[in-house]
């Protein structure tokens, strides 16, 4: 299983979001940290925006901050809200699925069990827990020249 760059960057993001919890961050500030596409990033903060993890205000004083705290940010939740599908094989899709072996083939169960079992791990975690301890929190944040 492969996670898009849009999956990897969302969570980038809300890691940074979460490091500066009493300030909203921009865009730019965000791609230039992790030297990344703004315009890759706007995608990115629409997103999850909408999925609601993050507030976006525009303008003159705007920019994002998390919309509940990171303790209440589950990674699984973020990773469902990014993804556009978890086909692992292309009979997962049963109007492209190409595949002669479909019709007698076994493996769509195990593969479907396998990505049950991915999330069920994912959702036991939260954006707390990826920020760790206080000591970690602050190397993360030495990192990326956070305040």
């Amino acid at each position: 299983m492969h996670l898009t760059l849009h999956t990897d960057y969302a969570l980038r993001m809300l890691m940074y979001l979460a490091l500066n919890p009493d300030r909203r961050c921009t865009i730019e500030e965000i791609a230039e940290q992790y030297d990344v596409s703004r315009h890759h990033l706007m995608k990115v903060a629409l997103t999850l925006a909408q999925a609601g993890f993050v507030d976006s205000l525009r303008g003159r004083n705007g920019g994002l901050q998390l919309s509940r705290t990171a303790g209440q940010v589950g990674i699984g939740a973020v990773v469902r809200a990014t993804e556009d599908n978890f086909d692992l094989v292309e009979c997962f899709d049963g109007a492209s699925n190409t595949c002669c072996l479909a019709p007698a083939c076994q493996l769509k169960q195990p593969f479907t069990e396998a990505v049950k079992a991915f999330l069920a791990v994912l959702d036991r975690y939260t954006l707390a827990d990826m920020l760790g301890n206080p000591v970690t929190a602050r190397s993360l944040r030495r990192l990326l020249g956070a305040t």
